[in-house]
């Protein structure tokens, strides 16, 4: 730099008189010291870089570690001199002097453009001059943020694509989606216009109709902002959903010659108009009454078992739900109970039918109450009948008793026999049914 600020010096020296030192213009001087000191890394100076926003200010400190008194100025990337010392030799009024000592020149920049982005150079002339820069980097966040659906109504079960352009941003953007608080992922491509950056995200999503009043979020990541979002709200039609309920009984089975109203409630997007009640493969009773929504049969018999059917339907489609009739038989009136057994048997199977009428689902079996009867009665004759054959098992065991134990003696006494009328005991043994010879004829066998 000092080679080529010879010639400029000699040109100016054949173009008018040198004037006396003392009289040269502040500028020229400043431009001739800049022109002398050396570009490179100082030791005793320190800076540091800014990002700042557009239209926010940016701050620049040329600071000076070990001060010997030596002047300090700041240049702009064009290296014109913004600060010499406190003086601003330069016309930008958004520079504004924050602070100035032997140790620091602190200067701040209002209104910050995208232009004003680039190196700002400290110098402090000292032996040998020193010189270090500080690097300004300006962010510009998105100047708008758009989504672009479409379709603006769709139907259950849709595909449909959305696009969210963040226009006009430095560095470009992020882009992330959001359905309700669950994240999403899209598909980005970036544009860039001379400095500025256009980053459009497409999402394709498949809709239900769960997703009807749900928003769809584009959110924007970038240093420049923080929380800059839209959103768009899914409208999706769906065909009806149908549901069928028992108002009476509320509880309990469904008895010939008791009441039963039906309630169907339907709800769709659109909502439906047209709702009906039939009964599947058969004709609607002549007595069944419709009113609205609900369906009342004030005196049920056998003829009224099938299947009910609540049908409804939209543009999008037709939908129902089939409620299963079974009429049970009345229930059994018991005679008056004579006898305290009578009364514990008859008080048994009656609180049995009743529980099963309570906890037994709308459409089951009618005999179901009945057979708990049947079931309890047959437990009592089985166990009479068991009773009686234990009775007669003990009867028979006593009778075969008393015969083994008759019989028994009568053979002792036979065994007997020839001895009664023997003198003595040798007598008796030799006289007993005709001796030992005949002892063999004489055994008896017992099985």
């Amino acid at each position: 730099m000092a080679g080529r600020s010879e010639p400029r010096a000699s040109a100016s020296a054949a173009a008018a008189p040198a004037p006396a030192p003392g009289l040269l213009p502040p500028l020229l001087l400043l431009l001739c010291a800049a022109a002398l000191i050396p570009r490179g890394g100082g030791q005793n100076l320190v800076t540091e870089d800014v990002t700042v926003v557009e239209g926010d200010v940016a701050t620049i400190s040329c600071r000076v570690k070990n001060s010997d008194d030596s002047v300090i100025q700041l240049l702009n990337p064009n290296r014109q001199t913004i600060y010499f010392r406190d003086f601003r030799p330069l016309k930008d009024s958004r520079f504004q002097l924050v602070n100035f000592s032997n140790s620091e020149l602190r200067v701040s920049l209002t209104n910050v453009s995208v232009s004003d982005e680039g190196r700002y150079f400290c110098q402090l002339y000292t032996d040998p001059p020193q010189e270090i820069y500080t690097t300004i980097t300006v962010l510009v966040p998105p100047r708008n943020l758009i989504i672009d659906i479409q379709k603006e109504i769709a139907v259950e079960g849709e595909e449909i694509e959305l696009n969210c352009t963040a226009m006009a941003s430095r560095p470009a953007t992020t882009i992330r989606w959001f359905k309700g608080n669950k994240e999403l992922r899209g598909k980005s491509e970036v544009e860039q216009w001379s400095d500025m950056y256009t980053v459009t995200s497409q999402l394709l999503l498949r809709v239900g109709r769960e997703d009807d009043g749900v928003p769809v979020i584009c959110l924007v990541d970038h240093p420049a902002v923080k929380d800059l979002q839209t959103q768009r709200y899914l409208e999706v039609m769906y065909k009806p959903e149908v549901r069928v309920s028992k108002n009476y009984p509320v509880q309990g089975l469904t008895r010939e010659g008791e009441p039963l109203e039906l309630s169907c409630s339907v709800f769709g997007k659109p909502q439906p108009t047209d709702m009906r009640w039939l009964r599947v493969d058969d004709e609607m009773p002549q007595h069944v009454v419709l009113s609205g929504t609900n369906l009342l049969i004030s005196n049920l018999n056998k003829t009224d078992n099938g299947t009910y059917r609540c049908e409804a339907s939209n543009v999008v489609g037709k939908s129902y739900e089939d409620y299963m009739l079974f009429v049970y038989d009345p229930p059994t009136t018991l005679p008056p109970p004579t006898t305290t057994t009578t009364t514990t048997t008859t008080t048994i199977p009656t609180t049995i039918a009743d529980t099963t009428a309570t906890t037994e689902p709308a459409v089951h079996d009618s005999r179901a109450g009945e057979e708990g009867s049947i079931r309890t009665v047959d437990h009592a004759v089985i166990g009479g009948v068991v009773a009686v054959v234990v009775f007669a098992m003990l009867c028979l065991l006593i009778i075969l008793g008393r015969y083994f134990a008759r019989h028994k003696g009568t053979y002792f006494t036979h065994e007997a026999k020839g001895a009664d009328d023997a003198a003595d005991a040798d007598t008796a043994i030799i006289n007993a049914e005709g001796g030992q010879n005949n002892s063999e004829e004489k055994k008896e066998y017992f099985i």
